[in-house]
């Protein structure tokens, strides 16, 4: 693989480093009172803002311009930061799964002959775990019922589903809607008369199964005693389990419902899974997938107590760390990208820094680096550690200590290029809750200040942007654009979701450098970041980049 690049003829006149910031989840709303980035108090984004088209544009960070199907659909922190360290646009994890089942290519796969033939052998269940919405940010359901269907014509007698409710990616307390659309489909092949296809458990995706990043272990603890041991609360049908456990909890989302277990007339869990079973993970994405994938497959296992482990035969959607290989078996292969900005920034013998707190840890390194763990040579990553606290508790989360950790990396002249994530946009735009989701942004613009403000002193150059919207917009929306009332309170309903809405990218350079940005690429997105990085350090970016957002000099 060549990884050279030719040093531009002129490159830009500056001494220091190159940082970017990504703003998770800080999109560019329509500046009602819904959108808590307008409501916030940012006199740092304020001012970056008013400098002009020179320094400061928007970006699209949803769509075809991710890699996504479709440009109705909302873009990720996954997809945001492939394409910001990719620098092209790959097809992503809903599009490549959409293809592969269109193709009918999954079910020929040997991994999927694998599974059904194992169940259709032994008689065994096919269990399916993951989040139940169309979302399409982890997971669709219309590929879960095209698994379904496959199990079917196989011949697969008997499926389980662990059902993870969403109300994240999707209306906050919609869960309803899924299931009843999961059992309509479950039951189509159960009238056949000799299938026995059942939901098995659930609960919401922040109480059970999808921790991500080791910052909580419990959640997937809970997930395993849910699903694998069928240990819990049991109702007879889920619809039963939602509807009683909302009405135990008032005003609980989706995402934190407690879980549950589907349960015959004597009491028993229909869907424990046993040995000899066929498991797959039917979630595309990664970052939420990687530790339950563990739980069943890794053999030195410290994290919890799995005894007994079954014996089963597991695969994933996709396979979801390519470094670590993890799971071993999976159905559709991710996307293969290469020659990532870090991948030929390292060649080129630059030092680079990276940091986020544990919630996006893993999106400014991991997926950042084209979905590889490891750092490349001349690399540094820090993680601060995450609280285990609720988001909109602690809304400022660790902004603080990411910069702190940025700042004193940048001073000691190491680092030529740096890379950070706040996430608190994101993370706390997902509570619903609008006041922690305004307190979240003004905590980002504090230390963003505090950033251009070191950043400058060393004579460098900082681009701040985001990887997707969702603190821009706190309420759900009818077709006109109004916030939808809640008929019970009169009040608008809490949004979970992310949003369409572009991103915001400001430049901020010394005043002799000559850069800023040019005005012709008014469709730019994300992946245009890579080739800007690359210009701002006097490289050459490679041809089949999308082009630099930068004018000059070149």
């Amino acid at each position: 693989m060549d990884l050279t690049l030719n040093r531009l003829r002129h490159p830009p006149r500056f001494s220091g480093p190159v940082v970017v910031a990504v703003m998770d989840g800080v999109g560019i709303g329509c500046r009602d009172e819904g959108d808590a980035v307008a409501q916030a108090r940012t006199p740092v984004l304020d001012r970056l803002a008013a400098r002009g088209p020179a320094f400061y544009r928007s970006l699209k960070a949803h769509g075809t311009a991710v890699g996504l199907p479709s440009d109705a659909d909302m873009g990720n922190s996954e997809v945001g930061h492939n394409a910001l360290g990719a620098g092209r646009i790959f097809d992503q994890g809903a599009k490549r799964i959409n293809d592969a089942i269109a193709s009918g290519e999954i079910f020929r796969s040997p991994v999927w002959e694998e599974l059904v033939g194992r169940c259709a052998s032994r008689g065994a269940p096919l269990h399916l775990i993951g989040l139940l919405s169309d979302g399409n940010v982890h997971s669709h359901q219309d590929h879960l019922f095209a698994l379904v269907a496959a199990a079917d014509g196989a011949g697969v007698r008997t499926v389980r589903v662990h059902a993870l409710l969403d109300g994240r990616d999707v209306p906050e307390t919609s869960a309803l809607t899924y299931v009843d659309a999961l059992e309509a489909t479950l039951d189509a092949v159960r009238r056949r008369g000799d299938r026995d296809y059942r939901i098995a458990s659930g609960g919401g995706r922040m109480v059970v199964t999808m921790d991500r990043y080791g910052a909580d272990w419990d959640m997937v603890r809970r997930g395993w005693d849910t699903h694998v041991r069928g240990a819990g609360r049991g109702f007879p049908s889920a619809r039963e389990a939602i509807e009683t456990l909302r009405a135990e909890n008032p005003g609980i989302a989706d995402q934190y419902l407690p879980p549950f277990v589907i349960a015959d007339g004597e009491g028993r869990p229909v869907g424990p899974i046993r040995d000899g079973a066929s498991v797959v993970l039917f979630n595309f994405r990664g970052d939420r997938a990687v530790e339950i994938c563990r739980a069943f497959e890794d053999g030195d296992f410290p994290h919890f107590d799995r005894s007994p482990r079954p014996d089963v035969l597991f695969a994933g959607m996709m396979q979801y760390d390519g470094d670590l290989r993890i799971p071993g078996r999976f159905l559709v292969a991710p996307p293969a990208i290469d020659r990532t900005l870090g991948c030929y920034l390292s060649a080129a013998g630059i030092r680079q820094f990276a940091c986020s707190e544990t919630q996006k840890f893993g999106h400014v390194t991991y997926f950042w680096n084209g979905n590889n763990s490891d750092p490349l040579p001349g690399e540094t990553f820090v993680e601060v550690p995450s609280d285990t606290r609720p988001f909109e508790e602690r809304p400022w989360m660790k902004a603080a200590e990411v910069t702190d950790a940025v700042v004193d990396a940048l001073r000691t002249g190491t680092y030529r290029f740096a890379r950070l994530n706040y996430p608190n946009g994101d993370m706390v735009g997902h509570t619903g809750k609008l006041l922690p989701a305004v307190l979240a942004v003004e905590a980002v613009d504090l230390q963003l200040g505090r950033l251009v403000e070191a950043v400058t002193a060393l004579d460098g150059v900082l681009i701040v942007t985001a990887d997707h919207g969702n603190a821009d917009d706190m309420f759900e929306r009818d077709r006109s654009g109004r916030p939808e009332l809640d008929p019970a309170t009169g009040r608008p309903k809490p949004r979970t979701s992310h949003t369409l809405n572009p991103v915001p990218c400001a430049l901020v350079a010394p005043e002799g450098s000559g850069l800023r940005f040019r005005t012709d690429l008014p469709g730019a997105g994300l992946a245009h970041l890579a080739a800007t990085v690359l210009q701002a350090l006097g490289f050459e970016p490679p041809s089949d980049y999308e082009p630099s957002l930068l004018a000059g000099p070149s």
